[in-house]
């Protein structure tokens, strides 16, 4: 069982584990402990969903997930999982390791589904982003939660989907990348915290100048993997 010190998340990307795993693949264990912040980062917490009401972000609160120790095995992951306070991800630098998935999606022609994210949300407002993704809820699989933010955020059912990566980022996020392909002739439909899609080239290198480069780099190691 491998746990992450905070030490290592601070000062770059850290690949925790690399897939690709099927959904069989990933064994998922919850904790029925619920993590328990520090005063300060609590206090830190609440000073975020303050600044999201403000702002006229929805600010409401509640439990996620958190990366508490994973295991990569011969036949796939093994996740323990613990429910954690929400907002703590919002907290500056320290985001408690938190789970967020990422699903990047891809159509026939291997073009990315690229969705410019609505400028009241908490995270990324008024950027691009690739696919779907979003906070893992108490009891879900990560795995789970890609097919349900694909759903959720652009209605639409894969014909083929699958975890790439456990990747924890340097402000202390813990992110489960994942890749889906759409059948041929789909449409997407975006939801409320969208407001403008694009079907992106299947080479980074010719994408448009609003993408961001972590996006690009994350597609090119993506694109390097077979199917």
């Amino acid at each position: 069982m491998v746990t992450v010190p905070w030490e290592a998340m601070s000062t770059a990307p850290l690949l925790l584990a690399r897939g690709p795993w099927g959904p069989d693949q990933i064994d998922v264990r919850w904790s029925t402990a619920r993590y328990e912040p520090t005063p300060e980062r609590a206090a830190a917490a609440d000073a975020a969903v303050r600044a999201l009401a403000e702002r006229g972000s929805p600010s409401h609160d509640g439990l996620a997930a958190r990366l508490a120790a994973h295991e990569q095995t011969p036949g796939g992951i093994v996740m323990h999982l613990q429910p954690i306070r929400w907002s703590l991800r919002l907290v500056e630098g320290d985001a408690s390791s938190s789970v967020a998935a990422l699903c990047a999606v891809r159509d026939g022609e291997g073009r990315w589904l690229a969705g410019r994210r609505a400028s009241w949300l908490a995270s990324w407002p008024g950027r691009w982003a690739l696919g779907a993704g979003g906070a893992v809820d108490v009891g879900e699989s990560p795995f789970e939660t890609l097919l349900r933010e694909l759903r959720e955020e652009w209605s639409v059912e894969p014909e083929e989907v699958r975890g790439e990566a456990l990747v924890a980022l340097p402000h202390g996020m813990v992110m489960f990348v994942g890749q889906a392909w759409l059948p041929a002739g789909t449409d997407v439909t975006m939801d409320h915290e969208h407001d403008a899609f694009a079907w992106w080239p299947a080479s980074p290198l010719a994408w448009p100048a609003e993408a961001d480069p972590p996006l690009r780099r994350m597609a090119t190691l993506l694109a390097e993997i077979e199917r």
